[in-house]
């Protein structure tokens, strides 16, 4: 089993760079029209529509309001305890860069395990091509281009559930509910994060959603390497 002390659980929220497709630059714009051409229904598919819905997704069009991350330790009773913190922010280079400092605060660089569910397909090469773009030089960690996959020690726990397997994309709600997990859920999912984010100025709901997801893959995690889950009042939500 995986060291628990140098693992680090995040999930990150995107949104739309811009809150809306008028917004953007006449030559992202143009790319933007390109980018989308896969993902039209029809023709009569607005421009602004796709953007609005979709562009989140994309790293080079999207950006990141918040990343929740949470560490595990032990109490004096030796009962496993996980602290989560969301860092979010409307300045995404902020944002990041108050990211790398709290790890580099708080653990050994060289030694975290970042874990997530989808992550490896999702949120680290996310958060490796946004602080690319706002010139933020890569932690350890995070230096993930030109290694073999076997050199890449982050876990996936959509992919650990795989156990080899090549069965489509299995949701972290699915998982919660077969390990009989409290859900992560609130009152909102992650198609309404651009709407709540850009119409109802929520970013704190959506941190809240945020950490919410971050509890529900530690839980599955020890779900799959046999352990218990963390009980509520071994779960501390950090400003």
């Amino acid at each position: 089993m995986n060291n628990l002390k140098n693992l680090v659980f995040l999930d990150i929220e995107t949104v739309s760079g811009s809150p809306n497709f008028e917004s953007l630059e006449p030559a992202m714009q143009e790319l933007w029209e390109k980018k989308s051409t896969f993902l039209r229904r029809d023709e009569e598919t607005p421009l602004d529509k796709l953007y609005f819905d979709k562009a989140a997704i994309y790293s080079e069009f999207g950006k990141i309001i918040c990343i929740s991350v949470g560490i595990l330790y032990h109490d004096k009773a030796d009962l496993l305890n996980i602290r989560i913190k969301a860092i979010r922010a409307n300045n995404e280079k902020e944002l990041l860069e108050e990211f790398v400092a709290l790890l580099h605060d708080k653990m050994d660089e060289n030694k975290i395990q970042l874990c997530g569910h989808n992550a490896k397909e999702f949120d680290f090469p996310y958060i490796c091509r946004r602080m690319l773009i706002n010139g933020i030089p890569l932690p350890p960690y995070l230096q993930l281009s030109g290694k073999k996959p076997w050199e890449i020690k982050h876990l996936d726990t959509m992919e650990m559930w795989k156990f080899g397997d090549y069965k489509n994309f299995t949701s972290l709600a699915l998982l919660t509910e077969v390990f009989n997990i409290p859900s992560p859920k609130d009152d909102i999912n992650g198609s309404d994060v651009n709407r709540v984010y850009y119409h109802e100025e929520g970013l704190e709901r959506i941190a809240e959603y945020c950490n919410r997801d971050v509890l529900a893959t530690a839980q599955v995690y020890l779900k799959i390497q046999g352990l218990e889950i963390i009980q509520e009042d071994h779960v501390q939500f950090v400003e």
